[in-house]
């Protein structure tokens, strides 16, 4: 999950379970707002191991450090407890009411708890029991950037914001529609961009959804009845049936490959329903096989009528390069191995440019949403025709 999301949702779980106030609100720092930053922050911290990278030129930590031990659950008493005392010691300095450092540890240990979960439903895998065991568990119910959620999760703190003020519910309703109304219209270019189009109704109907949030709860002044707790907990509510509902779609996905891959048939190795942009409707079924991989895009609101229609739907095959000396040359290199450690949809790749040998990895979990450029992930080999190494390194074009 993007940091972004992981921070809106750190401050919704603040304000609608442990009534924390408004980040920003008008009054002096007091324990609701510090409540609220201080899950926000536990909420982002497990990311800030991206800040080895500049101090690093191990390309490779993207695989093997992120989403370790600051992701992990067997450390999250450790970084809650260091970060309830820096809040506690920086609460004493500037004289502000803070929370106890007892509850404090525990707001930032629900923090980090968020930010591990929400990482897990994702795709990428997360290193939940570092440094005892470096596997990478991933639940594949949700897209790492997932608009629909981060909408979801932010959309209700803006509502209780804007009906917390009687005097300001006007300009602050009609302020909201409009930064929010283009915002549909943005992100279907977006996906147009990277290869996740979104039809022309679904960009009208988000945009007709978000004028009825922000503007219909000011008829008669029915949002001003509601509480600012109320509208948090209802988002909070909806966050966790949205992701109910990815789980009932991520079922219905992963049996729907299992039978491609049984009828076809082939002889598995590793097998997957993978969530893609734009809707919770669209998966990626793949199957790694004994000399390739298979990939079955799947729309779930279209049902295959029977067997045959579902062996018929239009498939892609990847296939592996026969094996040669370079390919085990590649392979034996310890970047590679790990590179190979990562990827749960491996696929190796041969050609040659003139007479350098060229050998290329790429994980399919990760999804090419555009033909003319290399997938992600995709780790490159070069050799000299006696078979040293001339460079190493993730494609970037």
């Amino acid at each position: 999950m993007d940091t972004i999301t992981h921070g809106i949702a750190g401050a919704l779980i603040g304000k609608a379970i442990f009534r924390g106030e408004d980040l920003f609100a008008s009054h002096p720092m007091n324990r609701g707002r510090i409540l609220t930053w201080s899950l926000m922050l536990g909420a982002i911290f497990p990311d800030s191991d991206v800040f080895r990278d500049t101090f690093s030129s191990d390309r490779l930590l993207i695989i093997t450090w992120h989403r370790s031990i600051t992701h992990s659950l067997l450390m999250l008493p450790l970084w809650a407890l260091l970060l309830a005392a820096i809040t506690r010691a920086f609460a004493n300095s500037r004289k502000w009411q803070a929370p106890s450092f007892a509850a404090l540890t525990a707001i930032y240990a629900v923090g980090i708890l968020s930010h591990i979960l929400l990482d897990l439903v994702t795709s990428f895998g997360t290193m939940i029991w570092s440094p005892l065991q470096w596997s990478r568990p991933a639940w594949d119910l949700v897209f790492i950037v997932d608009f629909t959620l981060t909408a979801i999760l932010l959309v209700p703190q803006l509502l209780a914001w804007v009906y917390s003020h009687p005097e300001k519910v006007k300009s602050r309703a009609i302020g909201m529609c409009l930064v929010f109304l283009p915002a549909p219209w943005l992100i279907a270019k977006i996906g147009e961009i990277v290869g996740a189009p979104i039809s022309g109704r679904a960009v009208l109907s988000a945009m007709l959804i978000f004028a009825a949030l922000f503007l219909l709860p000011a008829l008669q002044g029915w949002g001003l009845k509601i509480r600012h707790d109320t509208w948090n907990r209802a988002g909070f509510a909806t966050a966790l049936f949205y992701v109910g509902c990815t789980l009932y779609a991520h079922h219905v996905a992963y049996a729907r490959i299992q039978k491609f891959a049984k009828l076809y048939p082939l002889q598995v190795e590793s097998i997957g329903a993978l969530p893609l942009p734009p809707s919770l409707w669209n998966w990626d079924g793949l199957v790694r096989a004994d000399r390739g991989v298979y990939e079955l895009r799947m729309d779930l609101s279209e049902s295959p009528a029977s067997d045959v229609e579902l062996l018929a739907r239009e498939h892609h095959y990847y296939p592996d390069a026969p094996p040669n000396s370079y390919i085990d040359a590649a392979r034996s290199l310890p970047e590679v191995q790990r590179v190979l450690w990562f990827a749960r949809f491996p696929v190796t790749r041969f050609h040659k440019e003139a007479d350098v040998a060229v050998v290329e990895i790429s994980d399919i979990r990760f999804v090419q949403t555009r033909r003319d450029r290399p997938a992600p992930f995709t780790y490159r080999v070069r050799f000299s025709p006696g078979g040293d190494v001339l460079s190493k390194g993730w494609v970037s074009r």
